[in-house]
């Protein structure tokens, strides 16, 4: 191993255990200012932070912060983008128009939200 590759691995370590830190921190300050008063808890200490870190890891899967997708697997292939992408424009606007009649879309039959009263009077007249 070279001394470069060495010395990456262990500032990797070092961020991954001071964000963990950091991240208990903030737990344990949420938890102390809140769940005293709220609903009459104790006060936790930074090692009992921690320990709910890991349980929500646990429990709720990972941390990603939206970087973890590309690493390690590559971006997992979505379905339906998949067959939205092989549509024709006429097949789309078809989709999106029998989603309309079921009630899916825009609120209030609007073509986008921005759309004032002056604009859909407009579209009622053409």
């Amino acid at each position: 191993m070279t001394t470069r590759g060495f010395g990456m691995r262990f500032l990797m370590s070092v961020g991954f255990l001071v964000m963990a830190a950091a991240l208990s921190a903030i737990i344990m300050l949420l938890w102390n200012w809140l769940m005293p008063t709220i609903f009459g808890l104790i006060a936790i200490n930074l090692w009992q932070a921690l320990g709910l870190l890991v349980l929500a890891r646990i429990l709720f899967g990972r941390f990603s912060f939206g970087r973890n997708r590309m690493m390690g697997g590559g971006m997992r292939e979505n379905p339906i983008h998949e067959k939205w992408m092989k549509m024709t424009p006429e097949q789309r606007e078809e989709f999106i128009n029998k989603r309309r009649q079921f009630g899916f879309g825009y609120p209030f039959n609007r073509e986008h939200f921005g759309m004032d009263k002056q604009q859909e009077r407009n579209k009622e007249n053409e």
